[in-house]
């Protein structure tokens, strides 16, 4: 009944900064680690980012480890990205995601799936 619904994505220039917001809609989805994860056409869905549901603990790949910020407000069900220094490297769709916990997170564990937002980072 849960689903992810998200936004921000678009195209942009080399340098330029996006944000990414996943709101849960249907239900909340209370003590639930949050994260994000990337996939390029031809290639194996890559995680890039991670958060426990307090907010503590974040976990970056290390392409994106000191350009993007992931953030949660459990409040509100909700994950953010925020995508800085953004590079050609980094267009994909991306994906936000909710598990049942920060340890472990992994494709696996997902419980509930965004459906997807396309970034473009090109001159």
């Amino acid at each position: 009944q849960v689903q992810l619904v998200e936004s921000g994505g678009g195209l942009v220039a080399p340098g330029a900064s996006l944000r990414l917001s996943c709101t849960a809609s249907g239900g909340t989805l209370g003590r639930s680690a949050m994260g994000w994860f990337r996939q390029v056409p031809g290639k194996e869905r890559e995680i890039v980012a991670a958060v426990a549901w307090h907010g503590a603990s974040p976990w970056y790949a290390d392409a994106v480890n000191g350009r993007f910020a992931i953030s949660v407000d459990s409040a509100q069900s909700a994950t953010y990205l925020q995508m800085n220094s953004l590079q050609p490297e980094d267009t994909a769709v991306y994906f936000c995601a909710a598990a049942p916990s920060f340890a472990n997170f992994q494709e696996r564990e997902i419980r509930y799936w965004g459906q997807g937002a396309q970034v473009t980072v090109s001159s």
